[in-house]
């Protein structure tokens, strides 16, 4: 994720007084570039993080306690259903049963700080100063993926229905077309419930998270016999994966790469902490998960704070830690949320085997 600031005279002007000597001075434009800022980094954690597209926002009033009426967020209205949540930041998501009324929810800070030199900004250094802010936005962009993949890992590594785990498992370290199959197969029985002697389903997989290598495994579909029968595929859907460089749709499903995934990859290795309870049953050496999520369900839920003054999620601060004499400038910023997987029906997933 990259920010740069525009170079207009009324900028320039404002990182030079930063820099000023005259500590009022100094504070007023730290005070007014910070007020700049945040929205940005706001817009930027919004835009760059890939669970957003995942997770929904719940807004609420910094300083109160949120919570979710999970009645309206089922499909269900008796009973009990199972919520997927982290505590505190960096923590073990964990699964709590529920009955079908409001929900607390817990939320956490994440925050991060940078300092830069005075000399810099009085030289209207812009590229220092866009890096610094850079820095801060990419420092919480880090925590706030992995808070937010971890509570969808952990759902899908525990999720159970009907005695049945959430993940279909392909040998031979490659994926066929009869794995997605069986995926969205299981994933029908998953989301199948029953009223009255009367059966009414919905399909339950409309994205699909994957690593690099098993893209590249999809590319190969336009040159390669695909299917544990080594079925040829029609000549129009090969066409399109070689001129698209890999195809964005299989079988209604959008996929997207993630790089977190994949042999070794940081999102395999979290997996395995929430799943390997049976030391063979995944090894985030040789094997590696894919995530299918069902995003009409609503499922995923972001509570956010919003700032009572700004309206905004995130929060950019002066810091005042900095005596005249140390030279130097600096900002902090932080939002508060939570993660929340209120359905596990909405989460499934393929495990690809050495």
């Amino acid at each position: 994720m990259k920010l740069k600031l525009k170079n207009t005279p009324e900028q320039v002007e404002l990182i030079k007084a930063m820099g000023s000597r005259d500590t009022t001075v100094a504070r007023e434009a730290s005070e007014a570039f910070a007020a700049f800022i945040g929205p940005v980094v706001s817009k930027v954690l919004m835009e760059a993080g890939t669970s957003s597209a995942v997770y929904s926002d719940l807004s609420f009033d910094e300083d109160d306690n949120p919570s979710i009426p999970l009645d309206l967020w089922s499909q269900e209205t008796e009973g009990y259903t199972t919520v997927w949540s982290q505590n505190v930041a960096g923590g073990l998501p964990s699964s709590v049963v529920e009955g079908f009324n409001e929900m607390k929810v817990s939320t956490y800070r994440l925050d991060s700080a940078v300092s830069l030199l005075k000399r810099y900004a009085r030289r209207a250094r812009l590229d220092v100063v866009s890096k610094a802010v850079e820095r801060m936005a990419n420092e919480v962009l880090v925590k706030q993926e992995r808070n937010a993949w971890a509570v969808v890992l952990k759902a899908l590594a525990t999720a159970s229905t009907n005695g049945q785990d959430h993940i279909v498992t392909a040998a031979n370290q490659t994926l066929v077309l009869k794995d997605l199959s069986d995926l969205l197969t299981k994933v029908k029985r998953i989301n199948t419930s029953y009223a009255k002697g009367s059966t009414t389903s919905s399909y339950g997989v409309t994205d699909l998270f994957l690593s690099p290598e098993v893209v590249g495994q999809i590319r190969e579909f336009a040159y390669n016999q695909v299917g544990n029968t080594k079925t040829d595929l029609p000549a129009g859907v090969r066409e399109e994966i070689y001129r698209g460089a890999g195809a964005q749709e299989i079988f209604g499903i959008s996929l997207h790469e993630l790089v977190e995934l994949g042999v070794n990859g940081k999102y395999n290795v979290l997996f395995d902490s929430f799943y390997g309870a049976n030391p063979t049953a995944f090894d985030p050496g040789t094997d590696e998960v894919l995530i299918g999520l069902d995003l009409t369900k609503d499922a995923f839920v972001r509570p956010v704070a919003r700032n009572s003054e700004t309206g905004g999620t995130f929060t950019a601060q002066p810091d005042d830690q900095f005596v005249s004499r140390s030279e130097k400038i600096g900002f902090y910023g932080s939002l508060e949320e939570g993660r929340v997987c209120l359905d596990g029906r909405a989460v499934a997933g393929i495990v690809i085997k050495a």
